[in-house]
């Protein structure tokens, strides 16, 4: 095993849905919330995604600049595709969406077809947040924070 091979993390991602009314700092109380249930470190974080067409929205783009990302955005075939393995359901978000969480979907689906979701779905009072965890290489022990 080489040098990087020691030091690769495995890929983090956070899913975020949210309500168009939501202001960025509570996305961004939301993110450290859920690193803080999580017991990782903000610099951890390696990517923030949620369904495409919200991407463009100031909330996330402000929320994910505070953790030097930008939000990948997920188009709803991508977000369909992983809904077996969300774990939480919203009849609300099932109805619009197709997903039973945006959030848990959207870090699934960034994270890559081998992901497990490290946190599920957790909220705010415009927000949610999930969080998956992609390991290219056997888990040995503890994720370092």
């Amino acid at each position: 095993m080489g040098l990087d091979e020691a030091v690769t993390l495995p890929r983090l991602v956070a899913g975020i849905g949210f309500r168009r009314a939501t202001p960025p700092a509570e996305i961004v109380a939301l993110l450290h919330r859920a690193l803080g249930e999580a017991g990782l470190a903000p610099e951890r974080l390696t990517a923030i995604a949620s369904a495409a067409d919200r991407t463009g929205e100031p909330a996330i783009r402000v929320a994910a600049a505070a953790f030097g990302l930008i939000p990948t955005g997920l188009d709803a075939s991508a977000l369909t595709a992983v809904d077996a393995r969300v774990v939480t359901r919203s009849s609300r978000i099932e109805a619009s969406r197709g997903v039973g969480s945006v959030a848990e979907a959207a870090a699934l689906a960034c994270a890559g077809p081998a992901a497990r979701l490290l946190l599920p779905r957790i909220a705010s009072a415009g927000a949610t947040c999930a969080l998956a965890l992609f390991e290219d290489r056997p888990s040995v022990g503890s994720i370092p924070s």
